[in-house]
C-alpha cells in the first residue's frame, strides 16, 4: 500500500500543498475550519508527517540535545544525573521539545555533534579550550554551558563548587583528621591536579583552601590524591587500593556521592567501621546519600534546578535572542552520620611514603 502524501491530502481537500503544509506547521496562516478540515481529512487517510521533511521546512527539529563528555553507558549510572536531567525535562515539556543524549559517537565528540538533529545544545562538564567548542560554534546552533568554565558570550550555568568543597574540607579537618584522601573524579590529568578546569578544578580549589587554613596540602604524605571514575564500583576500587597501603587515612573526601558510597560500601565489606574507623564524606546530596548506612555528610547542589535554568536558558536562545548570563547557584554542607573524630592513636600518626 502506498504512502500517502501531502499531495493526497491537497488533492481530496481542495486546497494546495502550501495549504496542507500550513496546517501541520504553521496553521495561524489559515482560517481555523481550514486548518480543520485539512488535519481531520489526514487523519481519516492515515497520514503522518515524515520528522525529517518536517524539519526540513520548517528549520527546527522540535528537539535540543543534551552533550554528555562520557560514554552513556558510565554517565547513567550516575544517581546524579537523573536528578539532573528530570529539571531540564519538565522544561522540555512545558515547551512541548524533546531531548536527546549526545555522547560521542565511534569515541568522537565532533562527529556527535554533527550527526545530531537538534535546535541546540546543553553541554555537561566540558572545557572551554576543547575541540568541542569549535565544533559547537561551527555548528551555528545556540548551546548553554553547565559545569564547565564560562565562556565569553555563552550563557553557562554552574554550582558553587569551590565553596561546597571547602565546607565539606573544613569539616573533616575541624573533626581532627590530619590523614586525608582526596577522590577526584577521573580527568585525563594523572593526578595532576594543578591542570584540573571546570568542576575538578574548582572543587580542588575548595579542598586546598580549606587545607591550607590548617597549614596543609597535598603530600603523598599526610594528604593523598587519587583519581577514579565517578561510579560506585571507583568508590570501592580506590578503598582497596589505600587499604593496601602500609598507613590508612582516616577520612576520605570524594568528589561526587557515587564515588563516596562505593567507599562505604567496601569499608564496610572489608569490616572497616564507618565512621568510627574512616570518616568520608561526598559531594551531591543524591538520594542515596541519605538512606546508605550509615547516612553520608555530604555537599547538596540544586540538580533539578540547575538543569531547568539550563534548558530554559537554552529555550530562550533558540526563540529569541538572550543575553549571555553566567549563573552559580548556591551549595550547602549536609551533616549527616559517617563523619566523626579519628581515635586518638591514629590521630598522632604521620601518614608516611609507602
Amino acid at each position: 500500500m502506498a504512502r500517502v502524501n501531502i499531495k493526497d491530502i491537497a488533492q481530496k481537500a481542495g486546497v494546495s500543498k502550501t495549504a496542507v503544509s500550513f496546517a501541520f506547521n504553521n496553521p495561524s496562516r489559515l482560517s481555523e475550519s481550514t486548518a480543520q478540515q485539512i488535519l481531520t481529512i489526514a487523519e481519516e487517510m492515515g497520514y503522518s508527517p515524515d520528522p525529517v521533511a518536517r524539519s526540513m521546512s520548517t528549520g527546527h527539529t522540535g528537539t535540543i540535545g543534551l552533550l554528555l563528555p562520557q560514554p552513556l553507558p558510565e554517565i547513567v549510572r550516575n544517581p546524579f544525573f537523573p536528578e539532573f536531567v528530570e529539571g531540564i525535562g519538565e522544561v522540555c515539556t512545558h515547551s512541548g521539545l524533546s531531548l536527546m543524549l549526545v555522547s560521542p559517537l565511534k569515541g568522537s565528540m565532533r562527529r556527535a555533534i554533527i550527526n545530531a538533529a537538534v535546535d541546540g545544545f546543553l553541554t555537561l562538564g566540558l572545557e572551554e579550550y576543547k575541540a568541542t567548542m569549535v565544533v559547537l560554534r561551527q555548528r551555528g546552533v545556540p548551546f548553554v554551558t553547565v559545569d564547565s568554565d564560562p565562556i565569553e558570550g555563552v550563557p553557562a550555568v554552574n554550582v558553587d563548587d569551590a565553596g561546597g568543597a571547602c565546607q565539606a574540607m573544613q569539616h573533616v579537618l575541624a573533626s581532627g583528621h590530619r590523614q586525608i584522601a582526596i577522590l577526584a573524579i577521573r580527568s585525563g590529568k594523572q593526578g595532576h591536579y594543578q591542570e584540573y578546569v571546570g568542576t575538578l578544578g574548582a572543587r580542588m580549589h575548595g579542598y586546598l583552601q580549606a587545607l591550607q587554613q590548617f597549614g596543609l596540602n597535598i603530600n603523598g604524605r599526610s594528604v593523598r590524591l587519587l583519581e577514579c571514575t565517578s561510579t560506585e564500583n571507583g568508590g570501592m576500587e580506590s578503598f582497596q587500593a589505600l587499604w593496601k597501603l602500609r598507613h590508612h587515612p582516616t577520612a576520605i573526601v570524594a568528589m561526587s556521592d557515587i564515588i563516596a558510597i562505593g567507599v562505604i560500601k567496601a569499608a564496610t565489606a572489608a569490616g572497616v567501621q564507618v565512621p568510627q574507623d574512616l570518616s568520608v564524606v561526598g559531594f551531591d546530596d543524591i538520594t542515596l546519600a541519605s538512606l546508605i548506612h550509615p547516612a553520608l555528610t555530604t555537599v547538596a547542589q540544586p540538580s533539578r534546578e540547575k538543569g531547568q535554568i539550563a534548558a530554559s536558558q537554552l529555550v530562550k536562545l533558540i526563540e529569541s535572542s538572550l543575553e549571555p548570563v553566567h549563573q552559580v547557584l548556591p551549595t550547602r554542607l549536609i551533616e549527616r552520620a559517617s563523619v566523626c573524630p579519628p581515635k586518638k592513636e591514629e590521630n598522632k600518626r604521620t601518614l608516611t611514603a609507602e
